[in-house]
């Protein structure tokens, strides 16, 4: 079984997801349950972009990829990214953000997803999101890391992007409920040693100078959802 996570700018400006957006796209997310995912859910929602993440069977990768990305064109009030979508290769541009990991096919599916949007900061976005997954990797309770950023890709079922994306997704699985905290605060923590890159609640608007790079951080549990950024921020203050 894997984790599936797809990322978009469909939003009609550049700096918030309004809120008949969301309703929107929560409204069909039952369609990819009828596809056949075990669970989905609208994870995170960064700056103007959303990410829809799904646990899906193997065999049915390519479905539930294609039908989250008709969702997206149903719902968008700006095509946006999904214009960067191609069958070819060559032809492919700025298009959505994928990311996909093993997770338990067994017992409890526990997942943690980084989505990233940028206010002038695609220079160094893909470096903020690389750190995130080269600190995940490695650690004894990580089942998988979702691949790099800055390539060129195919999404099973859906086409190909180019490396040019700008707002990247993370995921890592987690082989123990308890041990999310710990790869979190990991992931997070090295994101934010980039420069001017910012953690933000869930739903949180661009508020921020440009040339800066936003981050959501969701743990995807079983299909339930929790907005990382509320615990590690009181996890974080410093005792007097």
């Amino acid at each position: 079984m894997k984790v599936v996570a797809i990322g978009a700018d469909i939003s009609s400006n550049d700096v918030s997801v309004s809120d008949s957006l969301i309703e929107n796209i929560e409204k069909e997310i039952p369609k990819l349950i009828d596809l056949g995912a075990k669970k989905a859910a609208l994870t995170n929602i960064t700056g103007d972009d959303v990410v829809i993440s799904a646990f899906v069977e193997d065999d049915l990768l390519e479905t539930v990829n294609k039908g989250i990305v008709e969702l997206l064109k149903e719902v968008a009030e700006d095509l946006g990214d999904l214009n960067g979508i191609s069958t070819n290769l060559d032809e492919a541009g700025e298009g959505i953000s994928y990311a996909e990991a093993v997770v338990n096919d067994e017992g409890y599916q526990d997942v943690i997803i980084l989505g990233f949007d940028t206010y002038g900061g695609e220079s160094f976005v893909e470096n903020a999101a690389n750190s995130a997954i080269k600190a995940a990797k490695g650690m004894d309770s990580v089942i998988d890391v979702s691949a790099l950023i800055g390539e060129s890709r195919e999404i099973p079922g859906v086409g190909f992007v180019s490396s040019e994306t700008d707002d990247p997704v993370v995921i890592a699985t987690v082989k123990e409920l308890e041990q999310i905290a710990v790869v979190a605060g990991a992931m997070i923590g090295a994101v934010l040693g980039n420069k001017n890159t910012y953690l933000v609640k869930r739903h949180t608007p661009c508020n921020v100078l440009p040339g800066s790079v936003l981050v959501s951080a969701t743990a995807f549990m079983n299909g339930n959802l929790i907005d990382l950024s509320i615990p590690f921020e009181n996890k974080t203050r410093i005792l007097k």
